[in-house]
Formats: C-alpha cells, structure tokens, sequence
C-alpha cells in the first residue's frame, strides 16, 4: 500500500479547523453586536435621541407624525434622560436651565410619557394671559399678525372646526409672530376667544370643585404665575390646542410647571414626517406618505 501519511494528516487537521472557524465567526459576529448597541446607548444617553409628534400641540412648527432629534448635553443628565428606562441618578449632573423659547423634551410629572412644549418662563419669571396676549414679567410678548398658516390634511392631521377653515384638502389657521425679549422669534396658532374648558381628570371625566360645579379653566385669561425654583413653565405654540403649564399636571391631560429635573432633551431638527397613510406591510407607501418638505427642517 502507498498512503502518504503527511496527506492523510493534513486533510484530518483541514476538518477539524472548519468547526473552529465557525465558532471564532460567531463570536466575532456577537462582540461586533454588542459593540454596535453599546455605541447606540451611548450616543442616546450623552448625545441626542429620537422622538416624535403624537398631537397638533406644536403647530405649525411641528406637525403629527414629524419625527425629530433632541440633544441631550444642553440640560445635563439624570434617569428621566437615559433610554429604555434604565437606571441613573436623580440628582442631574452638569445641570442647566433651558433658554426662554427652547424647544424641550420632558417626562409628565405624573405618567413619565414623553412630552414636547416650548419654554416660555425661567425661575423667577412671572406669566400671565390677558385675550390670548402672553404677557411675560408685566410686558406684552411681541407678537404681530403673520397671515395664516396653510395645514395639509391627512390620516393623522384634522382640522379643528372651532378655529381652522377647509379649503381644499387644507386647513387654515390664524397665524402669529411671537418674539421673546432675547429676541427669540417663532409662528404661533390662535382660534381666538376660545372661553373656559371644564377640567378633566385621567379618565376624561369632569371634575367639580367644593360647590359642586365643574372646575373651569380659560387658557386665553390666567392670572399672573410666578415660576417658581427649578421650575419651567412651557406651552405649546397651538395655543387654543394645547394642554400645557396652564393646566394642572394630569395624566393624559395638562403638565402643570415642569420640574428642571423632568428635562430630557432641546428638540433640534426634523429627521422624517409622515402623514399617517403609511402601512407597514406596503413599503410603498413608507415612501408616499412622506413629507419630504420638512426633512431636514430646524426647530
């Protein structure tokens, strides 16, 4: 018999690497994984997270279905700015106010949902509404007539009957200029005198006061507010839509004046916006229902 033993060595050295092979392609596969999720929670914890626009609270800046990215940095960290609930400190670290007219993310105070509203009063500041004026520290905001605002309608954006008017497949709204003393200018939507609205509570029922009666609250006349410590007081730039730091903090309902430590992130820009007709199981129409306008659009 001729057999080389040195072949017959090298084929059983050949079958017994593949299995190895494998298993090293694996575990390079699962480090690289973990890797990769590691840097995504990083990047949400220190840097910025996505978020999107659940209600028209944010018009005509912010549209429902709009998705945007916040930065986390620019009021420092603690739990309520880390992602999928992890734990953290409750105290924030590199703590810092929002500027007078930021766009901010927070938690409600009372079911920890993630909200977006602007900063309107600082610590300190006192705030009123006289007729739908803002009044801030005992001076009228700036606020000029700007034409109207033009809304396309579609699956997740209605037109309010009570202050927007149909025209074609449009809603229009009054539209506002209001510039903050910092000289901090955004577009605001009035329905005009909208009158008192009876208080909810979670559940939507009514709540009434020690006599009995409905408790009513007129988001266009408050009496003045002083915002008090580590406190902000926000509302949404649909002023007559808005469930904000006018009304008191109720799940699903108002978020009273925001605690600083409830912060999350200042919104930045519009990543994607969708008008609600998409399906998940239609790509296509991942493509259709895109607002391809407000990619990219500054908040």
């Amino acid at each position: 018999m001729n057999e080389n033993p040195a072949i017959r060595e090298n084929a059983t050295d050949t079958n017994t690497a593949k299995p190895e092979e494998e298993e090293e392609s694996w575990g390079s596969f699962l480090v690289f994984c973990l890797k990769l999720v590691l840097v995504v929670l990083i990047f949400r914890t220190f840097v910025a997270s996505f978020f999107t626009i659940p209600s028209e609270s944010m018009m005509p800046g912010l549209r429902t279905g709009d998705y945007l990215i916040a930065a986390k940095w620019p009021y420092g960290y603690n739990e309520n700015s880390l992602p999928l609930g992890l734990p953290g400190p409750s105290e924030r670290i590199l703590a810092s106010l929002p500027e007078r007219g930021d766009v901010v993310i927070f938690k409600h105070p009372v079911d920890r949902t993630d909200y977006v509203k602007r900063a309107i009063g600082l610590p300190g500041d006192t705030i009123a509404v006289q007729d739908g004026q803002l009044i801030l520290n005992g001076e009228p905001v700036k606020r000029e007539e700007a034409g109207y605002a033009d809304i396309p309608m579609s699956a997740n954006t209605a037109c309010r009957s009570d202050g927007g008017t149909v025209i074609d497949n449009l809603c229009r709204y009054r539209q506002f200029r209001e510039t903050l003393p910092s000289g901090k200018s955004y577009m605001t939507l009035d329905f005009g005198n909208v009158g008192a609205r009876p208080l909810r509570d979670a559940d939507g029922n009514l709540m009434v006061g020690a006599d009995g009666q409905p408790i009513l609250i007129d988001p266009d006349n408050t009496a003045p507010f002083v915002v008090p410590a580590g406190k902000v007081f926000v509302m949404g730039d649909n002023r007559d839509n808005s469930l904000d730091s006018r009304f008191p903090a109720i799940s699903g309902q108002g978020v009273g004046v925001i605690d600083q430590e409830l912060l999350v992130g200042r919104a930045g820009v519009v990543l994607w916006s969708t008008d609600g007709s998409a399906e998940w199981l239609l790509p296509w129409t991942w493509f259709t229902a895109a607002r391809w306008d407000r990619i990219g659009e500054g908040i």
